[in-house]
């Protein structure tokens, strides 16, 4: 399934993409939860009651997907959580080229730091250094704690798309990235879930693009992870409790703005920016300044 969060006549809702429809699970069972998040956290990722629904959407309950007005797939995710330093070609693209990581880089975003499909990233007044980062994006579905590798995906409800854009400078005032990855308005997620049954195990083998007003930036694989999904989610699972609705990013390949010759690439006003990945979809924002 693809699962999409949308706002109509102003409230929250859930959908089912179906073909060039979606299926307003609002309009079908008005009780049903309208936060993604919100119907993993009610049925430890169970997808079932969710197939349910879809199953018995009166036509009336579909409306065209062309126009709709996008949320983020997790409108309130309960965790934010982020791998850096998961591509050996961005590493040794930036200042920790010559000291190559033997653990995950684990950091975490706030939730204003992050918009829906559509919605402009916002340039800061405090730097001009804002740099895109495509990614695969993992939601979590299930409670999940000390995971090993053979169980770990099990967790895993589906996949999106993210662009967790950075302020390099800030980033680079001290060796913890909090502030430089946290700014508002700097990243996003979307445009939907593709639920894990239809996607190879862990999302191997997915190709990746980021591109800058139609330039090709970042192209990549995720099987050139250094730390692919089931290692991550087993490291993140030995000291954290994964619960339903968390959102794990799990780190960008080269080709990043700070890193280009001769100059380094900002994000700026005007421009869009686009990350796709193979097998899940587009996510689109443009770029605009702080005002």
């Amino acid at each position: 399934m693809k699962i999409v969060g949308f706002e109509l006549n102003n409230k929250q809702h859930l959908g089912v993409i179906e073909g060039d429809k979606v299926i307003d699970i609002q309009a079908v069972d008005a009780n049903a939860p309208s936060d993604f998040g919100d119907y993993l956290r009610a049925h430890n990722g169970d997808m079932k009651p969710l197939e349910a629904l879809v199953a018995k959407a009166p036509a009336s309950a579909r409306i065209p997907l062309a126009g709709l007005k996008y949320t983020m797939p997790v409108v309130k995710p309960g965790k934010i959580l982020c791998l850096g330093l998961n591509y050996l070609d961005h590493v040794k693209e930036g200042p920790q080229k010559d000291n190559i990581p033997k653990f995950q880089s684990i950091f975490f975003r706030m939730l204003t730091s992050l918009v829906a499909p559509g919605v402009a990233l916002m340039r800061p007044k405090k730097s001009i250094q804002f740099d895109y980062e495509g990614e695969l994006v993992v939601i979590i579905g299930k409670r999940a704690k000390h995971l090993t590798l053979e169980n770990a995906t099990d967790c895993v409800a589906g996949y999106s798309v993210g662009n967790e854009g950075s302020i390099r400078e800030y980033q680079r005032h001290t060796t913890q990235w909090g502030m430089g990855k946290n700014f508002d308005r700097t990243g996003s997620v979307g445009p939907w879930v593709v639920t894990a049954d239809e996607l190879p195990k862990g999302g191997k083998g997915l190709k990746i693009e980021t591109r800058l007003n139609g330039k090709s930036m970042q192209s990549s694989n995720t099987d050139l992870f250094m730390f692919p999904v089931a290692e991550s989610l087993v490291y993140l699972s030995e000291g954290i409790t994964l619960e339903p609705g968390d959102i794990l990013f799990t780190g960008t390949p080269s080709g990043v703005g700070h890193a280009r010759k001769p100059e380094p690439v900002w994000m700026k006003a005007g421009d869009t920016i686009e990350v796709e990945v193979e097998k899940i979809g587009v996510l689109t924002n443009g770029i605009e300044d702080e005002k």
